[in-house]
């Protein structure tokens, strides 16, 4: 079936000016100006007073929940398809946390699938906060060269909660890692959860003078826990993923600084933590005192406010969750860009920049601040 957004003004992200978007199927066909379309069935959409972004991309979301540090009542639930569709995400990646004991990476590829039948993108993870690390296969290697869905490792590095995973261990997983990713294509991540603890990224830079490893596969996530070792990074090539929360003003305060510091910006980008367990502790850090959970409304919260209050250039700042994240995770241009042949991945804003339609694959999701689908035991 064939779409066309008419009059609508294109951001690829780069600003294209007003242009008609052509879709057919889960592709985008043209964009140009004043498509005139007479083959068959067409549904016109009117993209007047609009801005078209690509969808967005959310690399770093607990599909099946995060949590379990508060005792088994603390567990968060799993990601409803209507929170990622209201919030502008057709693409995720899905990961483990703390907790790989009642829940398991089986459980979180199954829920990758199933959000794939839902109608948005979805990749996942293998691993977890621990070292050696869960899998479905009993490999690291063998579950990202041969599961489709997953695009690399999750572990846990400068935590107190994490495995104590040692430099040459952590330089074995990310060489193992890379082999699987030059067998089955893909980009091979070793997606780091930072804490605040005393080594930072110290490991990395480790490896990377010791060993042939590229750092194009390390990929440390809650950068602003180690700003200085994550723009250091950065500034040698890596990609670094700063994460959002709903102080939108504060995070987006500090993603300008960020992207004032890095060379090449398309080497930043941000995530959510979604469903992700918050736990607030002491001044110790040894006593959990609390507990929040992740939202994926604070993606494009602090992205908006990037725009807004700090001065960014829409193209700059939705860059760090469109272009910047495709091409981190080696599905660009098919993902992170409005161009022929690109996945027709669309969100749609209104004159105060908020969100009112998303397309994914092709398919309406949300028109005029209306969830149109949703799972098949959604809310």
């Amino acid at each position: 079936m064939f779409q066309l957004i008419k009059n609508v003004e294109v951001f690829a992200p780069q600003s294209k000016g007003i242009n008609d978007i052509l879709l057919y199927g889960d592709k985008i066909v043209a964009v140009q100006p004043n498509i005139t379309f007479t083959f068959g069935d067409v549904t016109v959409i009117d993209g007047r007073g609009k801005k078209a972004l690509p969808g967005f991309i959310d690399q770093h979301v607990h599909v099946t929940g995060g949590g379990g540090e508060g005792s088994f009542r603390s567990r968060v639930p799993e990601l409803e398809l209507s929170h990622a569709i209201e919030n502008g995400v057709t693409t995720v990646v899905g990961l483990l946390g703390t907790d790989s004991t009642t829940r398991s990476v089986e459980n979180l590829v199954a829920k990758t699938k199933g959000l794939n039948e839902d109608g948005l993108t979805a990749y996942c993870l293998t691993g977890a906060y621990e070292y050696p690390s869960p899998t479905v296969t009993g490999s690291v290697k063998k579950d990202v060269t041969f599961i489709k869905e997953c695009l690399g490792v999750k572990i846990a590095i400068s935590d107190h909660r994490n495995s104590v995973i040692t430099t040459q261990e952590l330089a074995r997983l990310a060489a193992d890692v890379r082999q699987a990713a030059l067998f089955s294509g893909k980009a091979g991540v070793v997606h780091m959860h930072t804490g605040r603890g005393k080594a930072g990224l110290s490991q990395v830079f480790d490896i990377l003078e010791h060993t042939d490893v590229p750092a194009k596969h390390f990929r440390p996530t809650h950068c602003a826990s180690q700003y200085n070792d994550a723009i250091r990074f950065a500034n040698m090539g890596g990609f670094v993923d700063f994460t959002t929360h709903d102080n939108f003003a504060q995070v987006a305060k500090l993603l300008h600084q960020a992207m004032d510091n890095i060379e090449n910006k398309e080497n930043m980008t941000c995530s959510s933590d979604s469903n992700g367990s918050m736990p607030i502790w002491d001044e110790k850090r040894e006593n959990m005192i609390g507990m929040g959970v992740g939202s994926m409304k604070t993606l494009y919260g602090c992205i908006k406010a990037l725009i807004t209050e700090e001065g960014v250039s829409l193209t700059d700042a939705i860059s760090l969750i469109t272009s910047n994240v495709a091409k981190a995770l080696e599905i660009y241009p098919q993902k992170g860009c409005i161009a022929a042949q690109s996945d027709a991945d669309l969100v749609l804003l209104d004159e105060n920049l908020d969100i009112d339609t998303v397309f994914a694959k092709g398919r309406m999701m949300m028109q005029n601040k209306e969830i149109l689908v949703r799972s098949y035991f959604g809310k």
